[in-house]
């Protein structure tokens, strides 16, 4: 048994880290965008940064349930 990982985990690995990238750059622009439509709406904002955190997780389970189907 060697100690290098498959193409299934480096895969994952990868998809992880993309996803992890792309969600830290949302989170990043997230302040400005929030106070942006905060001038339009308060509600808007609100409902804005709850979208961003709930695609976080959305994006993950998404991924486990794509995963679980493929076993």
């Amino acid at each position: 048994m060697s100690n290098n990982p498959g193409p299934s985990s480096r895969s994952a690995a990868i998809a992880a880290a993309v996803i992890l990238l792309i969600t830290g750059l949302a989170f990043f622009v997230l302040p400005n965008v929030m106070v942006w439509l905060g001038e339009i709406s308060p509600w808007l904002a609100a409902a804005a940064g709850a979208a961003l955190v709930l695609a976080f997780f959305l994006v993950f389970w998404l991924r486990a349930r794509y995963q679980r189907r493929g076993e």
